[in-house]
């Protein structure tokens, strides 16, 4: 067989890089190749439109298998991932036996968060759950977490699974600093060692926490997240070797908690990268075994593009991510449901949440092939790519202290902040899309009344220290969200008219892209068939009581039909031109300053509409 394919493809001449790059160019018809269809990604490399045998020719990173250093491939010979779900309850009781209902749904991985670390608390919590074949996995306060590990460890001994267990307790001393400026007052690693020698006993137990979906959820970009969680572990690794502890020991107590946002590919690319690197930090602290450089990684889905309106659209973003993450070959996923930005999940959202990850497994059977995107010239690309934009970021912060330092001196969060308002205006302007909050969003829809909770507060008790560099909160969602709510909760529904007329193709490409634009606002729109004068559109508008006139027409026509309707409109309502036509300047001097076209920024042009219009 393999002659034969020889001998076929020995009839066709080859094609190089260059011949390719030749016939795209004529097809521009003199476009700049590189201007056109070349890419630049946020996290400062360029994206090629297509990719090539000899693109990872040199790549080291292809030629190890799953399982094998450095484990870019996967730490594991399968990928059957833990599907973990979130225990919310209001007691230790009602918590067992919520656990206990969804282990019977497919679950195998539960999260808990502790208050009262005692043994009767954890006995309560998990009666009826068989130690030896769930992952169990605790969040609680800090200065807890030595209490919460002893009592763990009692009760894991008396049902003799301490040898079987696999879990973590999320042990984060840095999640004050992060999210409210505010150093921790204790000896971390004191701390830590304790930690480590109470559940000695227990080896699967993970109790130093790298929680960089903290960063995630917070906007930060994705080589950020995965630079900065390898500092994170990192600083873990020196504090408690340097406190006599063996490398082998404090690796193999690390756990991950990654974000995934809905960058497809490079997530994927992204989970790939962190394990190949993290291998090469822990192998500096010389570990007895290369074992030791495995990554344990638990992904959960993204808060920050999650949204309060067509919140079912966040049922497709978090099944792409989930999709990235198995592809990637995490070893559990958590998916957040999807009414979690205006409610505590019901038992709806959460079995949706479930179903996802089983469609994944169940239907698609992504846990049957490991690393499938293994050898693609574009996914290897995007690996190497991220592993260097997020190796520079790590080297920055070791040579600035380390990763505790610059959470303390406030780096971290200001860094992510950045990142976090130009998201925020990318969004503004479109250049981010949230599909039904700034682009085709359901006009209809209000959303004020099934909002349950306020966001912004963890939960934690604590206060922010004033002046100091925090983690933002709000998600990429959030600024349209508070304009459509102000527009819902005014005593009037800005009535937006769409006057079009001439060219036809023209006049219903703009009035399609106005009602797109002015319904992120959620104002009510009136669209029509078209008007032989501006005369009978602005009679037609002031009829049907509108605040706001779009003219909807052709560059060319503009330049008289624009200053005919806002003549006659005479201020009676609001005069917007759809589009930036040539003659816009001197539609200005006529006295016409508003128009809508791609180069806005739609949330301030909303705004500003806003304020003009709505009465409290």
């Amino acid at each position: 067989m393999s002659e034969k394919k020889e001998l076929l493809f020995d009839q066709f001449p080859p094609v190089s890089t260059a011949d390719w790059k030749a016939k795209v160019e004529a097809d521009l018809k003199g476009a700049p190749f590189d201007k056109k269809l070349v890419w630049r990604t946020n996290e400062g490399f360029n994206l090629q439109p297509m990719y090539r045998a000899e693109d990872i020719a040199d790549f080291t990173t292809t030629n190890a298998l799953p399982g094998e250093f450095p484990y870019v491939r996967g730490t594991r010979a399968d990928n059957d991932w833990l599907t973990r779900q979130e225990i919310l309850a209001e007691c230790p009781a009602e918590a067992n036996a919520k656990a206990v209902e969804v282990l019977g749904k497919g679950v195998n991985s539960l999260g808990f968060n502790v208050s009262d670390p005692s043994v009767e608390t954890l006995e309560t919590l998990l009666k009826g759950i068989d130690l030896k074949s769930v992952e169990i996995n605790f969040t609680c306060c800090p200065k807890c977490a030595l209490s919460l590990a002893e009592a763990l460890v009692s009760v894991v001994k008396k049902a003799n699974a301490e040898k079987e267990l696999k879990g973590s307790i999320d042990f984060n001393p840095m999640r004050k600093a992060l999210r409210h400026g505010v150093e921790f007052q204790g000896n971390i690693a004191e701390m830590a060692v304790a930690l480590l020698d109470a559940v000695a006993d227990v080896p699967g137990l993970k109790v130093l926490a790298v929680d960089s979906c903290m960063l995630s959820d917070a906007g930060a970009y994705i080589f950020q997240e995965m630079g900065y969680a390898l500092a994170w572990g990192a600083e873990w690794m020196t504090l408690l070797t340097e406190a006599g502890k063996s490398a082998d020991e404090v690796a193999a107590r690390i756990k991950f908690n990654m974000g995934v946002s809905s960058n497809y590919f490079m997530e994927l690319a992204k989970f790939r990268a962190a394990r190949m690197l993290w291998a090469q930090i822990v192998e500096q602290y010389k570990p007895a075994s290369k074992e030791a450089g495995k990554m344990a990684v638990h992904a959960i889905t993204s808060r920050f593009n999650q949204t309060i309106f067509d919140a079912h659209v966040n049922l497709l973003r978090s099944q792409t991510e989930a999709m990235s993450a198995a592809l990637a070959g995490v070893d559990s996923i958590t998916v957040t449901p999807f009414d979690v930005p205006y409610k505590t999940p019901d038992d709806f959202s959460e079995r949706i949440a479930r179903n996802q990850q089983f469609l994944l497994k169940e239907e698609s059977h992504l846990d049957k092939v490991v690393d499938p995107a293994g050898g693609s010239y574009y996914v290897e690309t995007l690996t190497v790519a991220i592993a260097k934009e997020a190796w520079k970021l790590f080297l920055d912060v070791e040579e600035k202290g380390g990763f505790l330092a610059a959470i303390n001196t406030g780096d971290v969060q200001k860094a992510v902040a950045e990142s976090s308002a130009k998201r925020h205006t990318d969004v503004a302007r479109r250049k981010e899309v949230l599909l039904g909050t700034n682009q085709y969003p359901n006009i209809t829809e209000m959303a004020g009344d099934k909002i349950e909770k306020k966001e912004g507060a963890c939960g934690c008790g604590c206060e922010t220290a004033e002046g100091k560099a925090v983690l933002p909160t709000a998600r990429a969602a959030s600024d349209f969200e508070a304009l459509r709510l102000a527009t819902e909760a005014a005593s009037n529904r800005p009535k937006v008219f769409m006057l079009t007329i001439g060219n036809l193709a023209m006049r219903l490409a703009r009035a399609q892209f106005s009602t797109n634009f002015f319904g992120c606002a959620g104002y009510e729109i009136i669209d029509n068939l078209g008007f032989d004068t501006v005369e009978k559109g602005v009679d037609a508008a002031l009829d049907a009581g509108a605040d706001v006139v779009v003219l909807c027409s052709s560059d060319d026509e503009y330049a008289t039909l624009a200053p005919e309707a806002y003549k006659y409109l005479a201020g009676r309502a609001e005069f917007v031109v759809a589009g930036a036509p040539a003659c816009a300047e001197e539609l200005k001097a006529a006295g016409i300053n508003d128009f809508v076209h791609v180069r806005c920024n739609v949330l301030e042009v909303l705004q500003d509409f806003n304020n003009r219009l709505l009465k409290k």
